[in-house]
């Protein structure tokens, strides 16, 4: 296990759990994370994992605005909500084309771009998926949609092999503690919408 595997896992861990409890202060915290899984994935040749990381640089800094912005409407920040019905399905259908395509991108990606990814990459139908399943989570949750988080229990159940599998084995573990802080999210989450709407 190498240093930035070790930090970047407690970083996360810690964001994860922030999240769960609705604090902004995950935004920060997981910006740190973002950048040294970053560098982890590009050396592990986890090509799709590395990329997405940008992404989530980008929402992380979204989320935090849109978490701390006050609704031109209501005049209060967003509170957890169930997504709408037909949005929900949309943005499903999109994630697994979306998924598929670039799985078969990043299964030739080596041949396309040989000078910056001079391996194949492992797994890149895997790889994909939860690459693409994790953004649609991250947009749903920078919206506070609590959806978010069965694609991140989803994600996590993939994770926990393809990681093992890749002999990055904290991290796998990782995947195990983190299914267990997004069923707890998922909880809580549906609890205080319940108890918005009472």
């Amino acid at each position: 296990m190498s240093y930035i595997e070790l930090l970047g896992t407690i970083f996360y861990l810690w964001s994860v759990w922030l999240i769960s409890k609705r604090e902004i202060l995950t935004w920060a915290v997981g910006i740190v994370s973002v950048l040294l899984y970053m560098a982890l994935f590009y050396q592990i040749r986890l090509y799709s994992d590395a990329l997405e990381q940008v992404y989530y640089l980008l929402v992380s800094v979204y989320g935090w605005w849109r978490w701390s912005t006050p609704q031109p409407d209501t005049g209060k920040v967003l509170d957890v909500r169930y997504c709408p019905h037909r949005k929900f399905l949309l943005t499903a259908v999109v994630t697994i084309v979306v998924a598929i395509a670039l799985g078969t991108v990043m299964s030739r990606v080596h041949l396309l771009l040989p000078t910056i990814f001079q391996q194949p990459a492992s797994y890149p139908y895997l790889d994909a998926i939860t690459t693409v399943m994790s953004f649609t989570a991250m947009g749903l949750m920078a919206q506070k949609y609590i959806e978010s988080w069965y694609y991140w229990i989803i994600v996590d159940i993939i994770g926990i092999g393809l990681y093992y599998a890749k002999e990055v084995k904290f991290i796998s573990l990782l995947y195990v503690i983190l299914l267990f802080m997004a069923i707890n999210g998922l909880v809580s989450w549906r609890k205080a919408a319940k108890m918005r709407k009472a």
